[in-house]
C-alpha cells in the first residue's frame, strides 16, 4: 500500500502520530498532533479557529473521514492551544471534546477567553491571528482527571493534571510512542535554536497563572516516565528529553531567583527590567548552546515570548 502524499504543513511521525503546523505567527511555531489507530483519531491542540482547513486538510490527505475522529484534546484553553476546538468539532460528527476540569466552562463561554486575550493583543491582532472562536456545546463536552484513560482505536491515551503554566492544563501519554504530549508544561522549543541536531528549550511564564514550584513539579512527573519522546505545541517532537527537563528546572529557578531581585526596582520600570532580564539570561544560554547568531536576530525570535513572560513574572511576583 502506498503511502499518501501528505500536505507540506504536515509532518509524519513514528507509531501514528502527524505533527500538523497550524500556521499560526510564522512557520513551525505552533502544532497540533493527530493520533491515528486501528482506524480512529485523535486531535491534541488545534490551534486557532484560522488552523482549522489545516486540520480538516490533513484528514483527506490520510483518507480518513470526519466520522474516525472520537477525540478533540486541548492541553488548556489558551487560544493559541484550543481557539479551534468549536470550530474543528463542528466538522466532526462523532468527536467529543476533553478539556481539564478548570477549562471546560471557558470553552462553552469563551467571553473571558477571548477578552482576556484581547485586553493583551488588541483588536487587530486578535482577527489577524485568531479569527474568533466557536463556543463548545455542553453535550459534546467531557472534563478529564488525573489518571484517566481513553480509546484511540487499540492504544490507551492517559491524561495526567499538570499545572504551573496554567491550572486547566493537562498532558497526554501515548503509551505506544512513549511521548507526552505536553502543550506548554515542558516549555517552548523553536527550530530556528537546533544546533548541531541539538534542541534549545526555554520555559514560558505567560499570563496568569504562572506557578514555578507547581510548574516544577509537573515537569519532574512527566520525567518520571521516562519518556523517548515530547511533542511540544511549540513546537514539535523531541527527544533527549532529560537534558531538555534538566534545564527547564534549572531555568525556572533562575527566572524565580532574578526576577525577586528585579522586584525591587520602581513598579514604573519592573516591567522593562524584567524583559532586558529574560534577555540576557537567554542570550548567554544560547551561547552556550553555541549560536553565534547576531544578538538582534536572536532576540527578534524571541521577542514575543520576552513580552509574554515578563508580563506572567510581574503578575506573579504581584501574587506572590
Amino acid at each position: 500500500m502506498s503511502t499518501p502524499a501528505l500536505p507540506s504543513f504536515v509532518t509524519a511521525l513514528e507509531h501514528g502520530l502527524y505533527a500538523i503546523d497550524t500556521g499560526f505567527q510564522r512557520p513551525a511555531f505552533d502544532a497540533a498532533y493527530l493520533v491515528v489507530d486501528a482506524g480512529r483519531c485523535a486531535f491534541i491542540d488545534t490551534g486557532t479557529r484560522l488552523a482549522v482547513p489545516r486540520l480538516l486538510a490533513t484528514l483527506q490527505a490520510l483518507e480518513l473521514a470526519a466520522e474516525q475522529v472520537d477525540w478533540i484534546i486541548p492541553t488548556h484553553v489558551h487560544l493559541d492551544h484550543a481557539g479551534g476546538v468549536g470550530d474543528l468539532l463542528t466538522h466532526l460528527p462523532n468527536a467529543k471534546v476533553l478539556v481539564h476540569p478548570r477549562g471546560a466552562r471557558h470553552l462553552q463561554d469563551p467571553t473571558m477567553l477571548w477578552q482576556g486575550a484581547l485586553a493583551v493583543y488588541g483588536e487587530t491582532e486578535m482577527q489577524q491571528s485568531y479569527g474568533g472562536i466557536t463556543p463548545v456545546p455542553a453535550d459534546r463536552l467531557m472534563s478529564s482527571h488525573d489518571g484517566l484513560q481513553i480509546p484511540v482505536g487499540a492504544r490507551q491515551l492517559s491524561l495526567i493534571d499538570t499545572p504551573g503554566h496554567a491550572r486547566h492544563h493537562h498532558c497526554i501519554w501515548c503509551p505506544v510512542s512513549r511521548s507526552w504530549f505536553t502543550g506548554d508544561t515542558f516549555g517552548l522549543s523553536y527550530r530556528e535554536f537546533d544546533l548541531n541536531g541539538q534542541a534549545w528549550i526555554i520555559p514560558t511564564t505567560t499570563p496568569v497563572q504562572f506557578e514555578p514550584d507547581a510548574l516544577k513539579a509537573s515537569i519532574t512527573r512527566l520525567l518520571a516516565a521516562q519518556p523517548d519522546h515530547v511533542c511540544l505545541t511549540h513546537y514539535g517532537q523531541l527527544g533527549d528529553v532529560a537534558r531538555l527537563g534538566a534545564s527547564l528546572l534549572g531555568q525556572i529557578d533562575e527566572l524565580v531567583a532574578q526576577a525577586h531581585i528585579v522586584n525591587n526596582t520602581a513598579k514604573e520600570d519592573r516591567h522593562q527590567a524584567l524583559r532586558d532580564m529574560l534577555a540576557r539570561i537567554w542570550l548567554r544560554r544560547l551561547r552556550e548552546h553555541g549560536h553565534t547568531a547576531d544578538e538582534a536576530t536572536l532576540l527578534h525570535l524571541l521577542a514575543m515570548d520576552i513580552e509574554l513572560n515578563a508580563q506572567g513574572l510581574g503578575i506573579w511576583l504581584d501574587r506572590t
